[in-house]
């Protein structure tokens, strides 16, 4: 089983975005690892842990000792206790041998050749739709098995000294973050731990009982320092290679080119495409693609991709400087506007979509693509990537000034209180360390 680990291992890198590569955070993790491989239960078990580079909260495990965390669920911890009690979870499945009962159960090839082959193979939506289903086999394993996981891993990081109840907190945290991004409606619920650890009220009340075995809370390290040493500097969100979300814009550096959505959208960037969601079930899509050059636009418009295409509307424009198309398209109770604009060697195409009664479509539609712009080198030079920082609580300051220091970020409030466990009601104290988000 070791060995089909290891042969999966670099399709899992490619499938979540590579090896997120950061010696103070590599070695602040491996400061926790360290202290829970001394179980005596287990002493001849080896760990190989990997950060992943993605913004979905995951973390799993495959046979042999394999154990990934992503830096989106890193972001989210707020003590070392915490990191510990999501990597002894995992470790519980490897030294459980859950992995292996799952692989015996499904009876399958194992998930990521197929899922990572299926997206690297230019997968479109099917491609997306396998990475999703994958995604989630990586760390389906039975409720028992995850109580079981539970219990062996707050058993594992008590008796490594850690506060036994970070699981319960850490579960809590999670709740928030999955009610929070409902709210938000900005991310894709199968993409993560949640959609695939079930998370009851009743799961926290277990690892609350299991940790009492300890003592009261209060018991054991938090190590929460060490831990804010090394995720602080650590990227936050999407990476350079895929583009920016900045409230209503979408911004890709790497690409030069940048447009808008009205207020009330919300963007998602995802594998596939960049997608928003409106009001009245409005959406709209963003893709590129590659079109030879002496293929018009109005050629490609027609060539059979656009279902319902009224080919009578098909016309031809300039977009800041741009060569485009625009046409219109009805089908299945949908009206569409279809535009694409050609930047470079690179076709991009807008697509928005409203239902058939809708007058909204053309307003949208055209804001949309009238904002569309290619950067200057100046604008690609100021984009930076979101960080966390950690900063220190000064007299004065509130949840609302800390949050007022956040850029980038949609509900900054909502997103500090998330990102540091502080409660509706809780507020600051001077000195404490809290994480923020910034391009600084």
């Amino acid at each position: 089983m070791a060995a089909i680990a290891r042969e999966q291992h670099p399709r899992i890198l490619a499938t979540y975005g590579g090896e997120y590569s950061d010696p103070k955070l590599e070695r602040s993790i491996a400061r926790i690892i360290g202290s829970l491989t001394l179980d005596p239960d287990n002493p001849n078990q080896t760990y190989q842990i990997t950060i992943l580079n993605s913004p979905n909260i995951n973390a799993f495990a495959l046979p042999g000792g394999f154990l990934y965390l992503t830096r989106g669920l890193l972001a989210l911890a707020n003590d070392s206790a915490e990191v510990a009690a999501v990597v002894a979870h995992e470790m519980a499945h490897v030294t459980a041998n859950h992995g292996i009962q799952r692989q015996q159960r499904e009876a399958e090839e194992v998930l990521a050749a197929r899922v990572v082959s299926d997206v690297l193979d230019g997968g479109g939506t099917g491609g997306q739709v396998a990475l999703i289903r994958g995604k989630l086999r990586l760390a389906q394993f039975s409720r028992n098995q995850e109580l079981e996981a539970d219990a062996i891993g707050i058993r594992s990081i008590g008796r490594a000294g850690y506060d036994p109840y970070a699981a319960a907190r850490f579960l809590q945290a999670m709740a928030a973050y999955s009610e929070s991004r409902t709210v938000s409606s900005s991310a894709n619920p199968n993409l993560d731990f949640l959609a695939s650890h079930p998370n009851p009220p009743q799961r926290i009340d277990l690892a609350m009982r299991h940790a009492r075995q300890f003592g009261q809370p209060g018991t054991g390290n938090r190590d929460r320092d060490a831990f804010l040493d090394g995720v602080d500097g650590m990227l936050f969100g999407d990476t350079p290679d895929e583009g920016f979300v900045r409230g209503t814009s979408f911004i890709h550096p790497v690409l030069g080119i940048s447009f808008d959505v009205p207020q009330g959208f919300v963007i998602d960037n995802t594998a596939a495409a960049v997608t928003a969601s409106g009001p009245g079930d409005m959406a709209v899509r963003f893709d590129g693609v590659t079109v030879e050059q002496r293929q018009s636009l109005t050629d490609y418009v027609r060539s059979g991709w656009v279902a319902g295409l009224d080919p009578a509307s098909v016309r031809s424009m300039t977009i800041n400087g741009n060569e485009a198309v625009n046409a219109q398209a009805r089908a299945e109770g949908w009206q569409f506007d279809v535009t694409l604009i050609r930047s470079g060697r690179q076709v991009y195409r807008l697509l928005t979509a409203a239902p058939l009664a809708s007058t909204d479509l053309q307003p949208v539609a055209r804001a949309v693509a009238d904002s569309f712009r290619t950067l200057s080198a100046a604008e690609k030079a100021r984009i930076r990537p979101l960080r966390i920082r950690v900063v220190t609580v000064g007299a004065g300051d509130t949840v609302a000034s800390m949050a007022n220091r956040m850029v980038g970020t949609d509900r900054p409030q909502d997103l500090f209180r998330l990102l540091n466990g502080l409660g509706p009601g809780a507020s600051l104290s001077v000195g404490n360390r809290v994480k923020i988000v910034t391009d600084r």
